[in-house]
């Protein structure tokens, strides 16, 4: 293969789908096919050049684990062919081919054998395995004893410090506690540096931008395009916004004006925004009944409805508000939330210093907030509400709290959570 370390020659893999088990056991016996065939891939081709950090991206059910199983032998494709040079490591279930009754260094030996290497090889990395992973003496107990914690610890640390050739990695990245995952991405880039190929799928868009050198970008079991990690993140935009409304994603130039997302003015020809976001399931709906958030939407600099935003970018957030009392001074409101719920940031109406006045019921008031993306690249709970002070009480009208995620694409480091957008000099004296 030369300077190929995956290729992937027209793969599909498919599933029989029964309506339930004794349709199967008819079949069995039967000469009738009761089945229905679902294609978790269909026809895909690609490859991973030897040194090459490669990204596989997509919706849930586009197919990316199902890919990567193949890639480590766990599936056999239903047709097509998969090469492979080189040694694979697989963070993919970590600790899955742990065996509970075994100890932590058993385990090591045993996960190592199954990789293909020798004990004496595994006597060389052993100490540095145990350095990794950080559990002390619990690596001489049963792994049935371990924390969920110290599992995934001795899990990642056996899977990276085997140097394989080649390196799968599927999420596993944000195991553990902070410090752990800041150890996880330092052998990643390590790895990186020493020119090993890499295959790496996750959610978090700008660990995808700013580690890999191409993307793969997969949609309902079939394979949209590979490119550069820009291009594949904004066509990853607009598949998002196509599965809400908009149709399929074509190939080539004519999808990028037919399907490339929807404004708030298309959408609302033909529904509500908040149709093309994807919304929280568990969003928590409150208020006094005074006025309601009838929609909302967020929309990136080309004006287009997406939950996914990149850093250094403007965007908008609109909020649709419809009055049934009147009130007055109403203050609409916006903040981010991090996953464990701290608020990062947030504005309102008051605070900008926005006359709302007087509003009678039956009323619609729409407000935008637009402003630069500066918050580093991660995923954030956005929170919109209604609220005001009659008679000087704080009242909320109505509060969507925690209703959608939006996820920022970034690949600069910084401290905390915003770029300050410093201008710095360094000079001699």
């Amino acid at each position: 293969m030369n300077d190929v370390a995956i290729r992937a020659d027209h793969i599909s893999k498919a599933y029989r789908l029964y309506d339930s088990h004794r349709d199967r056991i008819k079949e069995v016996f039967g000469r009738k096919n009761l089945h229905r065939e679902h294609y978790a891939l269909k026809d895909i081709s690609f490859e991973v050049r030897k040194g090459e950090t490669i990204g596989i991206i997509g919706t849930n059910g586009a197919g990316k684990s199902t890919l990567l199983k193949i890639m480590t032998g766990v599936l056999t494709p239903t047709e097509g062919e998969l090469e492979v040079d080189g040694r694979i490591s697989a963070l993919l279930e970590l600790g899955a081919g742990f065996n509970n009754e075994y100890t932590g260094i058993e385990n090591i030996y045993l996960n190592g054998t199954m990789i293909g290497f020798s004990k004496k090889e595994i006597d060389a990395k052993l100490q540095d395995i145990l350095d990794f992973a950080e559990i002390g003496d619990f690596v001489y107990q049963p792994v049935k004893t371990y924390s969920s914690g110290m599992f995934v610890r001795l899990a990642f640390a056996v899977a990276i410090n085997i140097e394989p050739e080649i390196l799968i990695v599927d999420e596993a990245l944000s195991v553990g506690d902070a410090f752990f995952q800041v150890k996880c991405y330092r052998k990643f880039e390590e790895f990186k540096e020493q020119g090993r190929t890499i295959v790496f799928v996750s959610h978090d868009l700008s660990s995808v931008k700013r580690y890999c050198d191409r993307v793969v970008l997969l949609d309902r079991g079939r394979m949209l395009a590979v490119g550069s990690p820009k291009d594949m993140i904004d066509l990853y935009k607009r598949t998002i916004a196509a599965s809400r409304g908009a149709g399929q994603i074509q190939s080539g130039a004519a999808r990028e004006k037919k399907n490339g997302g929807e404004s708030p003015e298309e959408a609302g020809e033909e529904g509500l925004w908040r149709e093309k976001m994807e919304e929280n399931p568990g969003c928590s709906s409150y208020g006094n009944g005074a006025a309601q958030i009838v929609d909302y939407c967020v929309t990136d600099k080309n004006n287009m409805i997406t939950n996914v935003l990149t850093a250094g970018e403007a965007y908008t957030v609109k909020v649709k508000v419809q009055f049934f009392q009147a009130v007055s001074d109403p203050v609409m409101t916006l903040t981010f939330r991090d996953k464990q719920g701290t608020v990062i940031c947030g504005t309102n109406t008051m605070y900008e210093g926005i006359d709302t006045g007087d509003v009678e019921a039956g009323e619609i008031r729409v407000v935008t907030f637009t402003q630069k993306q500066v918050l580093k690249g991660g995923d954030y709970l956005m929170c919109i509400s209604c609220t005001g002070f009659p008679n000087g009480e704080f009242t909320v009208y109505h509060r969507l709290y925690e209703v959608c995620m939006v996820q920022v694409v970034g690949d600069k480091d910084m401290v905390g959570f915003f770029d300050m957008n410093a201008e710095v000099k360094y000079t001699k004296g």
